[in-house]
């Protein structure tokens, strides 16, 4: 017997809520990321894992958030903490090893693919991991080419995230990138949640049982505070805050300690010094052949 499954029992608030927290973990995460590109390489580890937290965050809260409006008839539904709780640490592993590579490659080529995908992957593994921890009277069975689909939906968005976030331009382009990425979270999830359907084991009398809200919300309130204290540490970096458009990444040069370079503006950048005498002597020469 296969079960009526809901996915939006409370209607339209836990979409719209879990996509506004896939927006801020994805915002505040590539925020975090344009900031990697702009320090000596001794601070770029530090910005870059603060990035794959609160980007592993806010795809774990947008999961589990959304999971509150889901529901099968007759049959209640349970979490398993540890395989919860692991589906949130595979999210920040990926999704760092993929922030970690176009932090360190730059958001181009080979190396924002390949960290697009894998970021990707991460969210989808997330899903997937935190589905396996549900827990109910039946067998979730899936369709192949719709969960194929929810993962191509997340390598696709999110390799569009890390390369707006690459770009270094400013704030704008990180709100952007973070809408890009939530959209990615969210379209994956419920792409990923239309593959879905329930087996159910026994058609005795309906059961009840606790509401999801009330299980998965005390689950929230770790990563929830975490995604505040990225939210504070982002507010008072005045860099992040106002952008710097024209700033270009540093550029390591030999000889010069790292610590000691800092970003250029890319207005003080000054013709060569050759290219001035060639315009010189040009000009000199211009009365003669008059």
């Amino acid at each position: 017997m296969y079960g009526t499954v809901d996915g939006f029992s409370y209607g339209i608030v836990t979409p719209l809520v879990a996509y506004v927290m896939a927006c801020l973990g994805g915002a505040l995460g590539l925020r975090c990321t344009t900031r990697a590109l702009l320090v000596a390489d001794s601070w770029r580890p530090g910005w870059l894992a603060l990035a794959s937290a609160a980007i592993g965050s806010g795809i774990w809260t947008m999961h589990f958030i959304a999971m509150m409006g889901f529901t099968v008839a007759d049959a209640p539904i349970h979490y398993d903490k540890p395989i919860t709780y692991a589906s949130l640490a595979v999210a920040i592993v990926m999704v760092g090893v993929g922030i970690f590579i176009v932090g360190y490659r730059g958001a181009t080529g080979t190396a924002l693919f390949t960290g697009g995908t894998i970021t990707g992957l991460g969210i989808a593994s997330m899903h997937y991991l935190g589905m396996a921890g549900l827990q109910l009277d039946g067998n979730l069975e899936y369709d192949t080419l719709t969960v194929a689909a929810s993962v191509a939906i997340a390598m696709a968005a999110a390799t569009a995230a890390l390369w707006a976030a690459g770009q270094v331009r400013g704030l704008l382009w990180s709100v952007g990138a973070g809408l890009v990425m939530g959209l990615a979270v969210s379209g994956m999830h419920y792409t990923g949640m239309a593959a879905v359907s329930v087996h159910l084991h026994t058609t005795g009398a309906p059961t009840q049982g606790d509401a999801p809200a009330g299980l998965l919300a005390p689950m929230l309130i770790g990563p929830l505070s975490f995604l505040c204290l990225a939210g504070a540490v982002v507010l008072f970096d005045p860099l992040m805050v106002m952008g710097k458009p024209d700033w270009t990444p540093v550029e390591h040069k030999p000889g010069v300690p790292a610590h000691g370079q800092i970003p250029q503006p890319a207005r003080a950048r000054r013709t060569p010094l050759r290219t001035r005498r060639k315009v010189s002597s040009h000009e000199s020469r211009t009365p003669q052949n008059r």
